[in-house]
C-alpha cells in the first residue's frame, strides 16, 4: 500500500477480544440469567484461546470461580448495553509504529437507543492502560464496527442503508462518506451493498448481518431460497449485486452462501434477526451463532469450514442474543496483535 497504515481484516493475528457484559441496568434485565448463560459460553470459548477484555460496571459473579479467569482482563466501567462491536475501538495498524485506536461516535444506531455511557467506554479503556496504542478522536463521525468489513488489502464492504441512514452522518452525501472512509482507513475501494435486510434489525442493515469478507477473496453471505419468505426479494437482489463485485485485481469474489435461519419470533410475535453471517473470526477458531435448527446450524458450519479450513468451527446458541435484536459478532470486538500490552 502507498501509505504506512491499514485497517486489518478480522482474520489478522489478534490479541484481545472484548465483551461488554450484560447487567441489571441494561435492557437484558428481564432475561438476565438466560443471556448471562450465553455470555458465559462465549467467554469460555474466547478465554480458552486468547485474552478476553471484559467491560462491566462490576465483575460478573458468574465468572468468579471459573478456571480461565487468569486470561480475563477486567475493566470496571458504566455501560448502557452490551454491543461491543459498535461502541468498541476500531483499530488501524501502522508499519513500525504503535496501533491507532480510533474512537468514533456511537449514538445508538441513529439515536434509537440511549448510548451516553457506551460512547465513553473507549475513553475508560484508553485511560486504564489496558490497551497499547495511540488514541485517535474520531467522534465527529458516527461509525459502528458492525457496519464495515475490511479485507486488510484496501477494500471495505458496507451497506448504503446503514451509512446513509438518518441521524448518523446525514449532512454528508454518499461520495463524501466514501472519501472520508478512504482517507481514514487508507482504502482503494469501497463496495456499497444496496440490497438486503433482516426483519427485526435495529441497525439499518449492518453488513455483519448480511455478508462477510473472508480470506482468499471470499464473501460469505446470507441466502434465502424460500420465495414465500419476506426476505426473498431483497436477499436475491443482494446476491446478484455481490456477483457484480470485483477485487482490486478485477476478479469476481468467491461467494459462499449460508442459509437464512427459519423464522424466530419474540413473545409479541415480532420476527427476530437471526443470521449465520454474524460469526466471530478468532486466531484459531470461528465462533458462529446457532439457533436450535440442527440442519441449518450444520449447513452453516460446513460453509464456514470451507471459508476457514485452518480454523475450528464452534457453534454458540444465540437464541438469547437475538431477543435484543443482535447476535454473536455484535457483542464482540477483536483487537489485532500488539494492542494487548502483555503480548
Amino acid at each position: 500500500m502507498g501509505k504506512n497504515f491499514y485497517l486489518p481484516a478480522e482474520w489478522h493475528a489478534q490479541s484481545y477480544i472484548q465483551l461488554t457484559w450484560p447487567h441489571a441496568g441494561t435492557d437484558w434485565n428481564y432475561m438476565l440469567e438466560e443471556v448471562e448463560s450465553c455470555f458465559l459460553h462465549l467467554a469460555q470459548e474466547i478465554a480458552a484461546r486468547q485474552p478476553l477484555l471484559l467491560v462491566a460496571p462490576e465483575y460478573p459473579k458468574i465468572l468468579e470461580n471459573v478456571d480461565f479467569r487468569h486470561n480475563i482482563h477486567f475493566i470496571a466501567c458504566p455501560t448502557n448495553d452490551t454491543w461491543a462491536r459498535d461502541h468498541g475501538f476500531i483499530t488501524v495498524l501502522q508499519q513500525n509504529a504503535s496501533p491507532l485506536l480510533l474512537d468514533f461516535c456511537f449514538n445508538g444506531w441513529g439515536m434509537k437507543f440511549a448510548a451516553c455511557k457506551d460512547n465513553l467506554i473507549n475513553m475508560h479503556l484508553h485511560e486504564s492502560g489496558v490497551l497499547n496504542g495511540h488514541y485517535v478522536n474520531c467522534r465527529n463521525f458516527v461509525l459502528e464496527g458492525g457496519s464495515i468489513e475490511s479485507d486488510g488489502e484496501g477494500t471495505l464492504l458496507t451497506t448504503s442503508t446503514c451509512l446513509l441512514a438518518p441521524n448518523r452522518n446525514d449532512t454528508l452525501c454518499r461520495n463524501e462518506i466514501e472519501q472520508y472512509l478512504k482517507e481514514r482507513f487508507n482504502l482503494f475501494q469501497v463496495l456499497w451493498l444496496d440490497y438486503g435486510f433482516l426483519a427485526g434489525d435495529d441497525t439499518d442493515s449492518h453488513i455483519d448481518t448480511l455478508a462477510r469478507l473472508c480470506p482468499a477473496h471470499t464473501i460469505v453471505y446470507v441466502q434465502c431460497t424460500d420465495e414465500k419468505d419476506e426476505h426473498y426479494g431483497a436477499l436475491h437482489a443482494m446476491e446478484e449485486q455481490l456477483k457484480s463485485f470485483r477485487t482490486l485485481n478485477g476478479d469476481p469474489y468467491r461467494l459462499l452462501p449460508v442459509p437464512l435461519p427459519d423464522a424466530i419470533y419474540d413473545a409479541e410475535g415480532e420476527r427476530l434477526p437471526a443470521t449465520y453471517a454474524n460469526f466471530l473470526i478468532m486466531n484459531d477458531a470461528v465462533l458462529y451463532p446457532t439457533y436450535a435448527q440442527p440442519e441449518k446450524d450444520k449447513e452453516a458450519a460446513k460453509v464456514l469450514k470451507s471459508a476457514f479450513p485452518d480454523r475450528e468451527i464452534i457453534g454458540i446458541d444465540c437464541r438469547a442474543l437475538i431477543q435484543q435484536h443482535g447476535s454473536l459478532h455484535c457483542v464482540t470486538m477483536q483487537y489485532p496483535e500488539s494492542v494487548c500490552p502483555s503480548l
